[in-house]
């Protein structure tokens, strides 16, 4: 088995998951990051990988033999997020070129099925639940563009690689573009401290309808099984937690654990990033007069994210059966990966 990794993203939900569950196995890690924070068991690389000059640098002296990439870099545009994220895999793997990587995981997810920002959820989209045989959608996507970087370079360089598509992803990482479970915890925070009525923000099809999620720590599983298990080379796998649920029943959980009542939904749709846009201060004054450690909303929140999320018009679920049968058995309850987050969080003094 492996043993020397490279955690891309090490700083995120999902990359400082897989870099904990690793360490947890006896790897020798290394995290890279534009801004790495010290991490146990962790050795840190600073790299910007727009720049390939600096990642050349910066990937010099690393042989690792299993390279786990979890990061992106959101643009104004899909072409822009298209150019920038396929040279941010582009001149990663071309760091690596002639080293000792003998596989490569990209972590993209279920945009892949439901089109990027600007398409997201419209159209024609294949039914669901979202199965792996089930092609590329006629639009331009920048997961599209990391995958062809990542299988061009397989091609040449000689390794195996692997691609893992979760649903919306529950963890715990500051300043990070997709937070739902974080976002979700600010804003319970704020509706209890406020008398503010706590509110489902997205649609009738989500709060209705079964859906699906994703614990960091179930998608570093995966992971970890893709890079070490020969029958998962050179394949794509969805994965989610395995439970099912509704949101109208998922929102009370939640409710109750923050001593609130839940709102009742009449339908409409009401987003997060229109509830808290004028919150900053107020959660200043919060973290203030409860010692919080991190004072700047927009650090811990993304609304705009939850609410694509949460205003999907369609039903969404992920089928697993393709890992299953190659034996990824794992399973992690959702409703625990809230519990667990909010738990996190609160001890951290991130939430009060």
């Amino acid at each position: 088995m492996a043993k020397s990794a490279l955690v891309v993203g090490a700083s995120g939900i999902s990359g400082s998951a897989t870099a904990t569950l690793l360490n947890a196995h006896q790897w020798t890690v290394h995290g890279l990051a534009r801004r790495p924070v010290d991490a146990p068991g962790v050795h840190p690389v600073k790299a910007d990988l727009t720049d390939a000059a600096d990642t050349a640098a910066a990937l010099k002296d690393l042989d690792p033999e299993v390279v786990f990439i979890t990061t992106w870099l959101r643009q104004d545009s899909e072409a822009e997020n298209i150019r920038v994220n396929s040279a941010m895999v582009r001149n990663l793997l071309d760091g690596l070129r002639s080293k000792s990587v003998r596989h490569v995981a990209l972590v993209t997810g279920l945009k892949h099925y439901l089109g990027p920002f600007e398409a997201y959820g419209k159209g024609t989209l294949p039914q669901t639940p979202f199965r792996e045989e089930q092609g590329r959608l006629d639009v331009a996507n920048f997961y599209y563009a990391q995958e062809d970087e990542l299988f061009a370079a397989a091609e040449r360089d000689g390794f195996t690689w692997s691609v893992h598509r979760p649903h919306t992803v529950i963890g715990r990482a500051v300043g990070n573009a997709m937070n739902m479970g974080t976002t979700l915890a600010v804003y319970a925070t704020l509706c209890r401290e406020l008398g503010r009525p706590f509110r489902f923000p997205g649609s009738a099809a989500q709060w209705n309808g079964l859906t699906d999620m994703t614990d960091a720590r179930q998608l570093a599983r995966q992971l970890l099984w893709a890079a070490t298990t020969p029958a998962a080379a050179n394949q794509a796998f969805n994965i989610v937690n395995g439970d099912v649920f509704r949101w109208n029943w998922m929102w009370e959980r939640i409710a109750q654990w923050f001593g609130l009542e839940a709102a009742p939904f009449d339908g409409e749709v009401l987003p997060l990033e229109t509830q808290m846009k004028d919150d900053a201060p107020v959660w200043r004054k919060i973290a203030e007069q409860h010692g919080l450690v991190e004072p700047d909303l927009d650090r811990l929140a993304s609304p705009w994210h939850t609410d694509a999320d949460l205003g999907r018009p369609i039903e969404v679920m992920t089928d697993m059966s393709k890992s299953r049968r190659l034996g990824f058995d794992a399973y992690q309850p959702t409703e625990d990966s809230f519990s667990d987050l909010f738990e996190r969080l609160r001890a951290e003094r991130l939430i009060p």
